[in-house]
Parts: C-alpha cells; structure tokens; sequence
C-alpha cells in the first residue's frame, strides 16, 4: 500500500473510531459496558431469541447513578455501536454488540501495529535511558 493511500486509510480508521473512542472516554460508560460483559458472560440468555442484557433499573442498580443519567451514557453507547437494546415488556434490555465499529477498532490498531513494525525496522528506536538528562 502506498504511503498517501496508507495514510488515507488510517485517517479513515480513525474518523471511523471516533465515537467509540468518546463513549469508552468516561468512567460510567467503562462500568456500562464491565457491567453488561459480566451478565454475558454468565450463562446462556433466559430467551434465546434475544441476547442476556440488562435493563436501565439493573443498571441503574449497579452504578448507583439515576436512571436518566444511565439513559444518557447508553444512548451515547448505542450511537458508538457498542451497544444494542431489545424491547422485552415494558423495558429495553440492554447488550454489548458487535457492531461493524468494532471491526474498525481492530482495523486501526493493525495499522499502528503496522507504522510501529515498519518504523521499528527503519530506524530501531534507542533504549529509553538513553534519553534520560
């Protein structure tokens, strides 16, 4: 790949990330998606027609904020595609996605992987002592 086209790619990338970058930017947001990571992982869904989730009350439970302030953080997750909601009775039922932005979460880190391998063989970087006044 061409070092413009690279380039363009990796801006790409990064404009492509930008929202999960400002969801995973607050503390709240980190428990959110710890907290639904967790009920995931613990077994198979009630209904196996719709993912294990949690609603905003569960939620609301766990992190000790109002349920409006829950409602924002998610709404902010949900516009990153980190997260996805079901509407089971009266409630939504909140779930980690795997929504194509999270494909171009690791498409950007393999092309700083990249820069970082090809930069490494051009000029080997000096030890950090070395540096050090």
């Amino acid at each position: 790949m061409a070092d413009k086209e690279f380039l363009l790619y990796l801006q790409e990338c990064f404009d492509r990330c930008k929202p999960i970058f400002i969801a995973l930017g607050d503390e709240v947001r980190l428990a959110i998606i710890t907290a639904l990571a967790r009920t995931a992982l613990t077994g198979p869904p009630p209904d196996p027609s719709h993912p294990k989730g949690l609603s905003v009350k569960e939620i609301t439970n766990t992190t000790r904020l109002s349920r409006p302030a829950i409602s924002h953080h998610l709404k902010i997750l949900k516009n990153a595609g980190l997260v996805d909601s079901v509407q089971t009775g009266t409630s939504n039922i909140y779930h980690l996605t795997f929504d194509p932005s999270i494909e171009m979460l690791y498409k950007l880190s393999a092309a700083l992987y990249e820069i970082r391998k090809e930069s490494e063989a051009a000029a080997p970087f000096a030890p950090a002592e070395k540096f050090i006044v």
